[in-house]
């Protein structure tokens, strides 16, 4: 393993909430906190390395204070309060395709032997690592498009319909009327379909997301949840001024629209 020392002034990174205020940019590299799962995703960056994806940041070994260094890569993330262009037709689609590029690069990766965070329902592991956070701001941008995944953390085996249901979910977005921004409107079916006809999902997919939609939206506030009950400085507050209740109007939506997603998508 590669030591890097720190030469560049160091950059505090804005975003995210697990690591807020504990990732910096030093030069053309990020530094960020090791975890107890860091070696299956350093496997897995280093997978995406060698079959020459280029979405995802390099690993490139620990700095001096024993912290994961990993290869910058320009761009923007559409951290909060979002930009309006983050929900154009023209994001999403390119969210959509870097997603398959994604899930098309990492299919030969084989995840056994490994241990990894809070894994998901077991009838949605298999197939592939799904990304599992694909959050506004774990996407970066270049020009209007998506060109990268970042923050792999949360990781772990799954399968395409399940990242599509978490990426669907934050991007469409799949939300109660009263937290869609006002961009977006009265088309988030509409969004719906073009998500997943960008994707390219199949009919089996296409049912997948509709099935693994409120699973997964359950699955990510139950980390939420717990981080905000352990005192989390970032989560905690989150939680208590409106995240729970905006988690609860979305867990509405998405458990009583189900007909309508699947009209959406064309899979009745």
């Amino acid at each position: 393993m590669t030591e890097y020392t720190l030469h560049d002034a160091e950059v505090p990174l804005d975003g995210g909430m697990t690591n807020a205020g504990r990732v910096s940019r030093v030069g053309q590299t990020v530094r960020r906190p090791t975890r107890p799962t860091s070696d299956a995703t350093i496997a897995l960056l280093e997978h995406l390395e060698q079959v020459g994806f280029d979405g995802a940041p390099r690993y490139l070994g620990t700095d001096e204070q024993d912290r994961e260094t990993l290869s910058y890569i320009p761009g923007e993330a559409p951290i909060a309060p979002h930009p309006k262009w983050a929900f154009t037709d023209h994001a999403l689609v390119s969210v959509a395709e870097l997603l398959r590029r994604y899930h098309e690069a990492v299919s030969s990766f084989d995840p056994s032997g490994f241990t990894w965070p809070h894994p998901i329902p077991a009838r949605f592991r298999h197939g592939l690592v799904s990304h599992n956070d694909p959050n506004l701001d774990n996407v970066i941008f270049n020009d209007g498009s998506a060109v990268a995944l970042i923050d792999f953390d949360l990781a772990s085996p799954g399968c395409a319909a399940w990242d599509l249901a978490c990426t669907a979910r934050l991007w469409v977005p799949l939300r109660d009327g009263q937290d869609v921004p006002a961009e977006v409107g009265d088309r988030t079916l509409t969004r719906l379909a073009l998500f997943a006809d960008a994707y390219g999902a199949t009919k089996e997919e296409r049912l997948g997301l509709v099935d693994a939609a409120v699973e997964c939206h359950t699955w990510c506030y139950a980390i939420v949840a717990e981080a905000a009950a352990r005192g989390h400085r970032v989560f905690g507050p989150y939680w208590t001024n409106g995240g729970q209740a905006r988690a609860e109007r979305t867990h509405g939506r998405l458990a009583t629209t189900v007909p309508e997603m699947r009209a959406a998508l064309g899979v009745l």
